[in-house]
């Protein structure tokens, strides 16, 4: 099985998120034995197509332009038996690199219309690959794939030609949460069932697409992520060679969803219970995390019963979710007190 992997992201390694979700999809092929070559399309030539039509009348099946998609890549697309097309979400749908590569595979149409059952086309002059199309978004709300899911099967999915969509919601965040590994697990296995049955299993994909945290949480998280960087007139880059994000929260809502976000349920080990933190100091107040099934969410005020509560000031638990201060250290220094199942909050440690 030849496989042909297009990465378009402007990013490089350890910045973008399309090259995460791509370098494990491709582990996982090429343990199942497949040959995958991996392209980065920022490090290539590729003009523009210029609607000139000379592939198709003058140099039938040979494009104008000489660069490195014409010496190249359309060689190796052709030749493959599965193209990845992994592209960030720009403005809902694919970015200009990946769009102007596909644009370019112009020459494999020959220029007669094909009426199909309810559809015009153009005759294919040879094989067109498989395709699984890869992407990413920061947005945590699924939706925002719609228009890509749309064009994906407009272009690919006739006469089974799209063997799989594989789409990361929250993609940014996840890197940060408790469950990047889980997920990034079952995107190996994605690439491994690709080789073996040429798709991607139910289960499989509901692994890969779990939402990280609520909605709302991820919203709080990015905002008091980005403040900092605004603030200091910096870049996320520029911000992690200063010594990473600083995720500080600033209100109850923003420490649980902190606390939320980073909720790794392999470590939860099966745990249920509720969390209550009732807070001294400049922000006093009540408010509480649940643990369920693998979930954790967020609550103000104050639970029906309480499995373990903590009481100290707001600032301490800032310092500790921020990493400032040791949770364990804290508590032995008598810096606030946990009573109950004290287990439900070590899991937060973990």
């Amino acid at each position: 099985m030849k496989v042909l992997a297009l990465n378009s992201s402007p990013r490089v390694k350890g910045q973008s998120k399309t090259e995460l979700m791509l370098s494990h999809l491709v582990k996982g092929m090429k343990e199942a034995g497949a040959d995958v070559e991996t392209v980065d399309l920022r490090t290539k030539k590729i003009n523009y197509c210029k609607g000139c039509y000379t592939c198709w009348t003058k140099t039938p099946g040979v494009c104008v332009h000489k660069d490195d998609m014409a010496l190249e890549l359309y060689p190796k697309w052709l030749e493959s038996d599965i193209v990845i097309y992994a592209s960030p979400l720009y403005y809902y749908t694919l970015n200009a690199e990946m769009k102007a590569f596909i644009e370019r595979t112009l020459p494999i149409l020959i220029p007669y219309l094909k009426r199909g059952k309810d559809r015009t086309g153009h005759p294919l002059r040879s094989k067109f690959p498989q395709s699984v199309v890869v992407s990413v978004a920061g947005f945590p709300d699924d939706s925002v794939f719609d228009a890509l899911r749309f064009w994906s099967k407009t272009v690919f999915g006739h006469g089974g030609g799209l063997l799989a969509e594989i789409y990361r919601p929250a993609a940014e965040s996840m890197v940060y949460s408790g469950k990047r590994d889980i997920i990034l697990e079952a995107v190996e296995q994605a690439g491994k069932e690709l080789i073996q049955h040429k798709k991607v299993s139910p289960a499989t994909m509901a692994v890969i697409t779990q939402p990280i945290a609520e909605p709302d949480v991820i919203a709080d998280i990015a905002n008091i992520a980005w403040q900092p960087m605004i603030d200091g007139g910096m870049t996320p880059a520029e911000m992690e060679k200063k010594g990473g994000l600083a995720y500080r929260p600033d209100s109850h809502q923003t420490l649980l969803a902190m606390m939320a976000f980073a909720f790794n349920p392999r470590k939860a080990a099966g745990k249920k219970g509720v969390l209550q933190f009732k807070f001294t100091g400049k922000q006093a107040g009540d408010c509480y995390l649940t643990i369920n099934d693998g979930l954790c969410t967020r609550h103000l005020g104050l639970a029906e019963k309480a499995d373990c509560t903590v009481e100290g000031p707001f600032e301490v638990w800032a310092d500790i979710v921020q990493g400032k201060a040791d949770g364990g250290k804290m508590a032995m220094e008598s810096k606030y007190k946990a009573q109950g199942d004290i287990s439900l909050l070590m899991v937060f440690g973990q």
